[in-house]
């Protein structure tokens, strides 16, 4: 899937850059809570972060901007408090909020209440005047990979490859266990317990040595389908045993064939968005290539037996990308949205869901958003 969007939408943030020593806020909001963290504009990483344990809501208005708004104002006003007396006492004074960003999961589809409410909130809450609202994915992005062109995997429950040459945004799965997330980690510990299943039946397929970690795990396997389908979390409960076949695969061939089939998934969808190599006298990047393939998410923690064949994978469909494991979280992105953002420097696509950027805002201007982050037509 691609998204498309003007080159005016570029405009939207080339005010004057924020004053030097000016604070950014970054915040990455998930399924396991809200993360937010404070920094400078011109110090790389966080001065100080927090966590608040609760997700934030979605009800059928899709997330809630007012429950997000409760964690983060005061988390963010006590980062602030003890950002500004640590500087007082060293004889500074107080800095601006120069800008905010804001990641979180369903932003793209479920994210309208946070781009109407969160800009002018932010404006009275915390006199900030330039404010992003970015997909997870796309503060994963920049984490990984920063503002240069590439694509990013982000691994874990699920699966979604993004990818940009800085004119529009490409996407490829993500939507969800039963439609996709081909590769991730639900999809692995699913084919897992499939095997094991099949072993216990005695059908071709399957994996003694999986069917004795399902018995390890989960106990007999007739119990498991009164185990598993009544669970809400049912991705997270396949995703649980994902592990389990990345053990079994050295020894293994049914396990390590379930891991070499993932492989080639997320391989698929990490060529299906990375930028092509550029024109001889186009510029797609600095080195005329395709850019970076960033891993990034828990998935990958499971080592060389999902590594190891994934990068057979890049390497056969994406002969010219250099392949690299993320240094950067989505909190780390979104700062540096945030810091890109204060500086006018902000070069990855906008897009009203994706990356939506409202017209700075000012005390009191509740719902004034940029009318040139509307997409262009294909």
């Amino acid at each position: 899937m691609t998204y498309t969007v003007s080159a005016a939408t570029h405009a939207v943030s080339a005010g004057d850059p924020a004053a030097p020593g000016a604070y950014v806020l970054g915040v990455d909001s998930g399924g396991s809570g809200l993360r937010v963290a404070l920094g400078r504009m011109e110090e790389p990483g966080p001065l100080a972060t927090t966590v608040c344990a609760e997700p934030v809501r979605t009800g059928p208005g899709g997330i809630d901007a007012g429950h997000l708004l409760d964690q983060l104002l005061p988390a963010a006003r006590q980062l602030l408090e003890r950002a500004s007396a640590e500087a007082r006492s060293n004889g500074a004074s107080a800095y601006e909020v120069a800008a905010v960003a804001v990641g979180a999961a369903g932003m793209a589809t479920l994210g309208e209440r946070l781009r109407a409410e969160l800009p002018g909130a932010l404006a009275d809450a915390l006199g900030v005047r330039r404010v992003a609202l970015a997909a997870d994915a796309v503060t994963a992005y920049a984490g990984a990979v920063g503002q240069g062109p590439g694509a990013v995997v982000a691994g874990g429950t699920g699966m979604i490859a993004l990818g940009t040459d800085l004119k529009e945004w490409h996407r490829a799965d993500g939507w969800g266990h039963l439609l996709g997330d081909s590769g991730g980690g639900a999809w692995i510990g699913r084919a897992g317990l499939d095997a094991a299943m099949r072993a216990h039946d005695g059908r071709r397929g399957g994996s003694a040595a999986l069917l004795d970690r399902l018995r390890a795990v989960f106990g007999s396997a007739e119990a498991l389908p009164g185990l598993l389908y009544p669970r809400s979390d049912r991705p997270a409960v396949l995703a649980s045993f994902a592990p389990e076949v990345a053990a079994c695969a050295g020894a293994d061939a049914v396990a390590a064939g379930i891991l070499r089939q993932a492989a080639g998934h997320i391989a698929e969808a990490a060529a299906a968005v990375c930028p092509a190599p550029a024109e001889p006298d186009g510029e797609v990047g600095e080195d005329g290539g395709t850019g970076e393939v960033a891993l990034t998410g828990g998935l990958f923690r499971m080592g060389e037996p999902l590594i190891a064949p994934l990068r057979e994978e890049l390497a056969r469909l994406l002969p010219g990308a250099r392949v690299t494991t993320a240094t950067g979280d989505p909190l780390t992105g979104a700062l540096r949205i945030a810091r890109a953002l204060a500086a006018g420097d902000l070069r990855l696509p906008h897009h009203p869901t994706m990356l939506f950027v409202p017209l700075e805002q000012e005390p009191g201007q509740r719902g004034k958003t940029a009318a040139h982050d509307e997409p262009r037509p294909e």
